[in-house]
């Protein structure tokens, strides 16, 4: 029998799902005791290389309450050719091509090592990848420059039979039509107006698609007359190529003091509106790259007035803001048209200040698009996470897949229904925009009542039905079958405590408490945060009452309270320091990485290099700040290089440039390799940190360890040496005693 942490790996592996508990409380009541609630981790893409996509379509239980897909844990009568669908029961005939089944003859859905599989549905036409830029003129000449190079290096890679289509704004909103040869045409709109999808399809002159243009009708869909602003990249290559390379920036003179009108709102409005009339239910991009904040029209975030800075957390908490609740409207509205057809926004704000990503962030959030921060276009941080968009997989086709949705079948009886955190309260969602990585959190609710547990020895089973747009046109549905075993809480508390994921039940709860910081006071969210902990401990914790030093806590949930103290004092949790805008967007990234880079966000991972021995991990603490070493910190957004005072001298002195000291000139070369192998590899591109003890980046070192030695406790007797830290937040230590006091304390 394989162990518990072996099942967990296992099951991520091939189906790219963590549970919580990976054995299930048989009762709502028992349920809620358990303090974390029994939710997955679910990542629907995971890149699998063993997975060939079958060339045939799914069968269904013939139900149509259900409509289950059939899988290995369905019971089959080979003889009668019937299957009993394991969700609801029902007793299904097997569709003719399925004749020669037998024991010895099985179709891969119902093998073992196929709980996940993926189906290429063959009819309906398939449809070509839509791809709308959307470009602010309004910045500085080198930035433009650098933007429309990354755009017309974007041209190379998109597939020759993609769409493309171009919406520029700066005080006014201009929409080009790509068809015409020699001369170039664009349709002019006034930035402050507004318009809804009914009056643009009559001013662009668009035609509604016809059902067979839409997709449903037969394998060549005409294309409607919106071509002339959506065209096929094969066709318009060079067109865009020099249509691209003449941008000019905005020509409105903008008087000193003043911010350049900024038209961002109408603009998106404009492109989801064209989407809307020309490619309904139909995967398709938007990719908006603006140099600043919407300061006119629509969802403008701040006025026109330099001396007015835009928002800032304190504007908002004394009720400041006054754009930010219209604008925020605005986007929302346009989030949630985008979404209903598929769409998705990528929002790439590079600029020193603000841009509004605040309002904006439902754009991406809902619709499963890319949110991009960086100071300037001209950045390598930019460049690079905007090509990595566009990566392929070993087939050629891009990693991203379009027009998403998932579906989320129960077992038994509703035992357990699923409760969605943001959009719906229902088991369908549209993720629109989805890629190997973008992992969702699914929270399920046992509703079976404490009078009538299930029987022993049942499971619960799970069933996660993907379907989306791949990027060669396909439309193909990924299937996940996984199924755990239920426990009476009663008499068999042990064996659901040690089958507790405490990796992804941090992550889980995690994303319970930035949901809930979204609306809710930082302080209420931290309470909410240290109760749920000092219950978990109540429950799960072994101690003699009112005796701290007694309290102990198995390794199945030993890491746990680490990760939550480290979890209260991230960027997700603490604005202090960081804008608006940087909340959301480190926020945005956290709800859809998958459990590894997630961890590394609210734990970061600390490496150190010395004379010692080779690289290894170290605690993220003050005592690993040593003058003689080297520290590597990964933080997900960030690759910090840290040289101790010791080696930063040498390093100042240059040793490393003398023959005698080529080891030092190696240890020094190390970190710098490694951090370029993250930097490779990572979307979006984390920002590159080289300092030294005293330098002012180390701030960035300094937040992050826990501070085991600061300014109140550095000359205790018999201290470790280690950097002290100028800090009032308490250490682990200190964090962990108060924990187990408050967990045996017998008032609580």
């Amino acid at each position: 029998m394989a162990t518990f942490p072996e099942f967990i790996a296992q099951n991520e592996e091939r189906d790219g799902v963590r549970f919580s508990w990976n054995v299930w409380p048989s009762s709502r009541l028992e349920a809620t005791r358990m303090v974390v609630p029994v939710a997955s981790l679910f990542t629907p893409l995971k890149e699998r290389t063993d997975l060939p996509p079958i060339q045939y379509e799914p069968v269904l239980c013939s139900r149509a309450t259900c409509r289950a897909v059939l899988n290995p844990l369905c019971q089959v009568d080979y003889r009668a050719k019937l299957w009993a669908c394991n969700f609801c029961y029902q007793r299904n005939q097997f569709p003719p091509t399925y004749a020669g089944i037998s024991e010895v003859n099985q179709p891969a859905e119902l093998l073992p090592q196929f709980s996940t599989i993926e189906y290429v549905v063959q009819r309906g036409p398939q449809m070509p990848l839509v791809f709308l830029y959307v470009v602010d003129t309004c910045m500085e000449d080198e930035d433009l420059q650098a933007l429309k190079e990354s755009l017309q290096m974007s041209l190379s890679l998109l597939p020759p039979t993609a769409l493309v289509g171009l919406i520029t704004f700066g005080r006014m909103v201009q929409v080009h039509e790509l068809g015409c040869e020699g001369i170039s045409k664009s349709y002019v709109f006034r930035g402050t107006k507004d318009l809804n999808a009914k009056q643009l399809q009559e001013m662009l002159g668009l035609t509604k698609p016809t059902a067979t243009q839409a997709g449903r009708g037969p394998q060549t869909p005409k294309a409607p007359l919106s071509n002339r602003f959506l065209q096929p990249v094969q066709k318009i290559d060079m067109n865009l190529t020099d249509l691209l390379g003449e941008l000019q920036r905005d020509p409105w003179p903008v008087t000193q003091g003043k911010r350049p009108l900024r038209s961002l709102g109408s603009a998106m409005s404009i492109a989801v509106g064209l989407l809307e009339c020309t490619f309904p239910n139909t995967g398709a991009r938007i990719m908006t790259f603006i140099g600043g904040p919407a300061t006119q029209g629509p969802g403008m975030v701040v006025g026109d007035e330099l001396k007015t800075p835009i928002r800032s957390w304190h504007d908002i908490e004394k009720d400041n803001a006054k754009f930010m609740k219209k604008a925020t409207k605005h986007y929302e509205a346009l989030a949630s048209r985008a979404s209903t057809n598929g769409h998705i926004i990528d929002i790439y704000a590079c600029a020193l200040d603000q841009t509004g990503l605040l309002e904006m962030k439902c754009c991406s959030n809902h619709t499963g698009g890319y949110m991009v921060m960086a100071d300037s276009f001209n950045t390598s941080l930019f460049k690079q996470t905007f090509q990595r968009v566009f990566t392929k997989e070993v087939t050629g086709s891009f990693k991203m897949a379009f027009a998403g949705t998932l579906e989320i079948k129960v077992q038994p009886l509703h035992t357990m229904s699923v409760s969605e955190i943001g959009t719906g309260g229902t088991c369908q969602w549209k993720i629109c925009g989805l890629d190997p990585n973008t992992t969702l959190a699914v929270y399920f609710e046992v509703v079976n009542q404490h009078n009538a547990p299930i029987p022993q020895g049942g499971r619960g089973a799970v069933q996660y039905v993907t379907q989306y747009q791949h990027s060669s046109g396909q439309k193909r549905i990924r299937v996940t079958t996984t199924a755990r075993n239920w426990a009476d809480a009663g008499t068999q508390i042990q064996s659901i405590a040690a089958s507790f994921d405490q990796e992804a039940s941090a992550i889980l709860m995690a994303r319970l408490a930035v949901y809930r910081a979204e609306t809710e006071e930082g302080p209420d969210v931290l309470r909410w945060l240290d109760r749920q902990l000092i219950r978990l401990c109540q429950k799960f914790g072994d101690y003699h009452k009112d005796d701290p030093n007694s309290f102990r806590f198995s390794e199945t949930f030993s890491l746990y309270p680490q990760f939550m103290f480290h979890l209260r004092r991230s960027p997700f949790l603490q604005v202090f320091n960081n804008s608006p805008d940087e909340s959301s967007y480190y926020r945005h990234q956290f709800m859809r990485q998958d459990l590894t880079q997630s961890l590394i966000m609210i734990q970061p991972i600390l490496y150190a290099y010395s004379f010692n021995g080779p690289p290894e991990p170290v605690l993220l603490d003050s005592s690993s700040i040593l003058p003689d070493r080297i520290l590597l910190m990964d933080t997900f957004f960030q690759i910090l290089i840290y040289h101790g005072e010791t080696v930063s001298q040498w390093r100042k002195a240059g040793y490393q440039e003398m023959p005698e000291y080529e080891n030092f000139r190696h240890l020094l070369q190390a970190p710098v390799d490694d951090a370029q192998e993250i930097l490779h590899s990572r979307f979006p591109m984390p920002r590159y940190i080289d300092t030294e003890h005293g330098g002012s980046q180390a701030r960035f070192l300094l937040s992050k360890v826990n501070p085991s030695q600061t300014h109140n406790n550095m000359y205790a007797w018999g201290q470790e040496s280690g950097a002290p830290i100028l800090t009032d937040d308490v250490s682990l230590q200190v964090f962990m005693d108060h924990l187990k006091k408050l967990a045996v304390s017998s008032a609580a």
